[in-house]
């Protein structure tokens, strides 16, 4: 099979390429297709058309051996075992539209991607790169490895092909800390959250979008905190494990910050199936510890 690098390299490729066409099927793509995915949430049909160019894209790269979507049950297999084998391939999670309840009110969303090298449902840890796309006012790409974390605009060339062009190779978490963006109904936080809400009100500048690839975004640029917490409804928050929280904590960390599920990374949550959910929260290291604080105080 193709190298560790060339695999990892080849399904940002992959995930580049479609960028500019998910993004120009969107405006026809704002209804619902009248299906639910494996979480039972109504998909609409940009979810799907998303879903399909990423899941043939992404499965047709040498050295992915497995495929496995938030709109689908279970994985695709793609040829290859995965495991940690030298010759094993890599097992790949994505979010294919993340946010795309923004659809109807044409606000920021995205894909998430990560690269575990191990069968799925897997360990932060097993992940060996993730990313994101954002479709914002522009078209960005985001993407975490083990030489760092890169910022890049990816657009359509003159020829109709994809132009890629790094804008931050070494992107980190700015020191000082600047926004706070958090989901949920504020009803529906419990107590201890709802306390430590408050107090960085008092610091920070709402940046919510309602999409977690557009405010985790916010995050890395201006410094701060995001958060997805566990709901007095859903104590297991709503984001997934293996497509949202373990990839966005991987970039988060690789960038210098930090990650929780509130009380310890998200990278050592244990992986329990593949649509498991956990809270999540990210972003400076001294605001995810004080969160940490704060809920062992509650």
């Amino acid at each position: 099979m193709a190298s560790p690098n060339s695999t990892v390299d080849a399904v940002f490729d992959a995930v580049a390429a479609t960028a500019p066409e998910i993004r120009a099927a969107l405006p026809g793509r704002r209804v619902e297709s009248g299906t639910e995915n494996a979480s039972g949430e109504s998909v609409l049909a940009g979810d799907l058309y998303a879903d399909e160019l990423l899941g043939e894209a992404i499965t047709a790269v040498d050295g992915v051996g497995s495929f496995v979507s938030e709109e689908r049950e279970t994985a695709v297999d793609a040829g290859g075992a995965v495991g940690s084998g030298h010759d094993d391939a890599y097992a790949v999670a994505i979010d294919p539209l993340d946010g795309s309840s923004n659809l109807r009110s044409n606000n920021a969303m995205g894909t998430v991607v990560g690269v575990y090298d191990a069968p799925l449902p897997a360990s932060g840890r097993d992940l060996v790169a993730a990313g994101y796309v954002l479709y914002g006012p522009i078209t960005t790409m985001v993407v975490a490895d083990e030489a760092g974390v890169r910022e890049e605009v990816v657009a359509r060339d003159a020829d109709g092909g994809v132009d890629r062009s790094v804008v931050e190779a070494d992107l980190s978490l700015p020191g000082t800390p600047t926004v706070y963006g958090f989901g949920g109904r504020v009803p529906d936080w419990p107590a201890d959250f709802r306390a430590y809400a408050r107090s960085i009100e008092d610091e920070l500048k709402l940046r919510y979008g309602g999409a977690m690839v557009g405010d985790v975004n916010q995050v890395l640029t201006y410094g701060g905190v995001f958060a997805y917490p566990a709901l007095r409804s859903a104590s297991a928050g709503k984001l997934r494990l293996q497509f949202e929280a373990n990839p966005v904590a991987y970039i988060v960390e690789r960038a210098g910050g930090a990650s929780s599920d509130g009380t310890g990374s998200i990278l050592d949550v244990e992986p329990e199936a593949v649509h498991q959910r956990t809270p999540l929260y990210v972003g400076n290291e001294a605001l995810i510890e004080r969160l940490e604080d704060a809920l062992d105080d509650g």
